[in-house]
Formats: C-alpha cells, sequence, structure tokens
C-alpha cells in the first residue's frame, strides 16, 4: 500500500502514523506543500494523509498552494482514494465536501477528552474508538459537517470533531498520531498561541505525562488498521 501525506510545515510531520506504516510494510511519500514540491499523480497512491497545520484554509493569499492542494484533495477522493486529514487536513476535507470552515468559539490547545457521538455506531471504522478518550488538541478553526458525513466525535470545546464519509473518509480534528516530540515541536514553533483561556494548556502542562502520548499512538494505529481493513 502507498500512502502520501500533504505536509504543510515542516515541524508537523506523520509523528506515530510513520512509524505504523513501517511496521506494516507500507510505502510512504510526502509532498511538502511548504517547500514548493510538485503534488504526485493520483496512481501513485492508495491512501492520502492530510496533515495539520498554523495556516488557515482560507488564507490563499498567503499560501497560494492551498487552491491546488483542495484541487488535488478533491480530485483524490473522487478517484476513490482513502483519505485522512488531521487537523487543518480535516478542514480541508471537510471544505472541498461542502463544510465550510470557520473561527471556533474557543481555541483548544491541550489535553482534552472527546467523546463519540450516537451516529459513531453506525461507523465500522470508529468502533475500535472507546466511548470517550483524551486526545491532544491545537486547533483555533472548526468545520461544519460536510454533507452525507456522519459525525462521529465532539468535546466540550468544539461540536464538531470528526467526521466519517463513506467509510473511507475520516476527519479528525483532535491529533492521535502526536508524539511527545512532536508535541514539542508545535509549542517552539507556536507559542504566541499558548495564551491564557478556558480549552488552553501550557506547554510544561501538555508535555508532563508521556503515557498520554502511548495512548492516543495506541488508538491511531487501531483506527488506521481498521480503516484498511473495512477497504480491503
Amino acid at each position: 500500500m502507498n500512502l502520501h501525506y500533504l505536509q504543510h510545515v515542516p515541524f508537523e510531520g506523520l509523528a506515530s502514523i510513520e512509524t505504523w506504516v513501517a511496521a506494516r510494510d507500507h510505502q510512504v511519500a510526502v509532498t511538502r506543500l511548504h517547500a514548493g514540491d510538485l503534488l504526485p499523480r493520483l496512481d501513485q497512491l492508495d491512501w492520502l494523509v492530510v496533515m495539520g497545520g498554523p495556516m488557515n484554509i482560507y488564507e490563499e493569499d498567503k499560501f497560494p498552494w492551498l487552491a491546488a492542494e483542495k484541487r488535488f484533495i478533491k480530485a483524490a477522493i473522487d478517484a476513490g482514494k482513502i483519505a485522512l486529514g488531521v487537523c487543518l487536513g480535516a478542514q480541508l476535507i471537510a471544505d472541498v465536501l461542502g463544510g465550510p470552515v470557520f473561527k471556533n468559539a474557543h481555541k483548544e490547545i491541550g489535553w482534552f477528552p472527546v467523546r463519540k457521538t450516537e451516529a459513531a455506531a453506525r461507523s465500522r471504522v470508529f468502533e475500535v474508538l472507546p466511548a470517550e478518550l483524551e486526545v491532544f488538541h491545537w486547533h483555533g478553526d472548526t468545520f461544519a459537517l460536510p454533507p452525507d458525513a456522519t459525525h462521529v466525535a465532539r468535546s466540550a470545546a468544539c461540536e464538531n470533531q470528526a467526521f466519517i464519509c463513506d467509510e473511507r473518509i475520516v476527519g479528525l480534528q483532535f491529533h492521535l498520531e502526536t508524539t511527545p516530540e512532536s508535541a514539542r515541536l508545535l509549542a517552539q514553533h507556536c507559542p504566541d498561541e499558548l495564551v491564557a483561556g478556558p480549552f488552553i494548556q501550557t506547554a510544561e502542562a501538555m508535555l508532563a505525562d508521556e503515557r498520554r502520548f502511548g495512548r492516543i499512538n495506541e488508538t491511531i494505529w487501531k483506527l488506521l488498521d481498521r480503516l484498511q481493513e473495512v477497504n480491503a
């Protein structure tokens, strides 16, 4: 299986998804949009993973490659590829599927629980997630659900935390892939976002217990395995 991911900034990579790819003997390639890499041909990939980033999906004036990226994501989905979006990536997928993206009432940065919705029971992919799970967040925007999407998770600060379409297109507003090192990089590169707020933690609090990262990394492996199984 060939997994291709879209990277928006050098400090947000696949993190623990990369170790899953290696453990399953899959192939991985990347388009570094921030570095001007060319997008691949659709026949070069089976899975498309769209990662996070500090920019907003509507900032095409500052990041002109966003327009081409959106067209590519839509083409990959229309071609039947498996697609996973994380944070900004989930917002981009929601946008191309008709779910508007806008500022959330609160920024959500740090460790907060998400809860599965009643509708999540309809998804074989999301069966592997517990009813409630503490996850890592780093976002200020959110998305409306795309038409025909199933709403599968919410949090106290953000109603639309995750969706799935056709059991092969997954959007996660939260992070399950984050490792201690990738969290440190976020804190180092985006310290201006760590302001006082009801759903914003300090860098020290976020990094205090590394066992948290192990739990979410185990969960993303289970989710990826099930996504592959369901779409085999």
